[in-house]
């Protein structure tokens, strides 16, 4: 197997590749929206009399220099995550190959990282949020990830626990339904926020929504495709080579 350097090294640069793949879905789905909403914001301050804010950077910087930094960056560290997550996995949920394993791995990330905390508090574009409720609102999406992974790291345990008894299919079927029930109740009881104001189009909340859960899916994919594609050969590779030696000093 490759060591954590390189694997380290490998998943900074598919991160890098999937930072920039990101920063092309959020500028051509993404960028609209918000354009839309600092309007929105701009005329509902001028009803009321209120000047605009003066900005450090222009908005052409920022949906340029500004976003592409944030997407390379964010994509970067964490392809580095990605792959410690992997190393730690392959091999220990199942007989599965290099490829299929990072794809799990990104199915898992993308559900339990994007996916749930989406379902209860969406990301929700500029004019849209008390600025005094951030704290609160950061607080509980972070919140709301932690659990996830931890639920989710739950359900897998207890899936390999049903396996040796009730088989695969039986044992993930059940694994599932426990992750959705635990996850629909710990929802259920966190409290809701909601912070749209009058009149914002509701057209336009959605497109950003979906926009960023898009970045987010095409984030994890190229992660859990293109990294298992760098790393899969040489680890199958290295694979055989240990194989081949202990068959050796065997005879």
């Amino acid at each position: 197997m490759l060591s954590a350097r390189s694997l380290l090294v490998r998943g900074m640069l598919v991160g890098l590749a999937a930072g920039a793949v990101t920063f092309l879905f959020a500028t051509f789905f993404g960028e609209g929206p918000v354009g839309q909403a600092i309007d929105f914001e701009s005329m509902h301050a001028a009803a009321h009399g209120e000047g605009d804010e003066h900005e450090l950077f222009s908005r052409t910087v920022q949906s340029t220099v500004g976003l592409g930094t944030a997407t390379l960056v964010y994509g970067v560290a964490l392809g580095g995550l990605f792959a410690l997550v992997f190393a730690v996995a392959y091999g220990r949920i199942g007989r599965f190959s290099p490829r299929a394993t990072a794809a799990l791995v990104a199915l898992g990330g993308f559900l339990t990282v994007a996916f749930v905390p989406f379902l209860k508090y969406p990301a929700n574009p500029p004019a849209t949020g008390d600025p005094d409720s951030l704290g609160e609102r950061t607080g509980l999406h972070f919140l709301m990830i932690v659990i996830a992974v931890a639920v989710g790291l739950l359900a897998l345990y207890f899936g390999r626990w049903l396996h040796p008894r009730y088989g695969t299919w039986n044992a993930t079927i059940a694994a599932v339904g426990a992750f959705v029930v635990l996850i629909a109740i710990i929802q259920m009881a966190l409290p809701a926020i909601n912070e749209i104001p009058e009149g914002f189009p509701a057209s336009v909340l959605w497109e950003f929504r979906l926009a960023s859960l898009g970045t987010q899916l095409a984030t994890w994919t190229v992660l859990g495709l293109l990294f298992g594609v760098v790393a899969g050969p040489r680890m199958r590779r290295r694979a055989a080579t240990t194989e081949e030696a202990a068959v050796g000093v065997g005879r």
